[in-house]
């Protein structure tokens, strides 16, 4: 299998998120958890209120049964939010948690970047 066919499957599983309805799961309780690498975020900036967790680390953070865990993970029914840079690594991403039970779990069509574009906030 190529790489772009495993993005298609994990895609396939997903309800894919714009930016306006990600800001909507975040305004209603859900976590937007940004994976990007440090250098990307200090380059452009975050998103207020998103939990950080790069993505070598996000099972163990976002695993509501981890000992590791985020205290923001507080349940398999949370909605979960990706956000890596342009929307590849999170769809990846979003179905790994999935696998861990958190079936609400989904990323941000277009990423941090697509955020950006959309005029949603920013923090420096």
């Amino acid at each position: 299998m190529r790489v772009e066919e495993l993005l298609a499957a994990a895609r396939a599983e997903l309800d894919r998120l714009s930016p306006a309805e990600a800001a909507d799961v975040r305004a209603r309780g859900g976590l937007l958890v940004d994976i990007r690498y440090a250098a990307l975020r200090e380059r452009d900036g975050t998103i207020p209120g998103a939990l950080v967790v790069e993505r070598n680390e996000l099972e163990w953070r976002l695993d509501p049964a981890c000992e590791h865990r985020a205290q923001e993970a507080t349940g398999h029914d949370l909605p979960v939010v990706v956000v890596c840079d342009e929307g590849y690594a999170s769809s990846l991403a979003a179905v790994s948690l999935r696998r861990l039970g958190l079936h609400r779990a989904t990323d941000l069509v277009g990423g941090f970047q697509a955020w950006r574009a959309a005029g949603l906030p920013v923090a420096r």
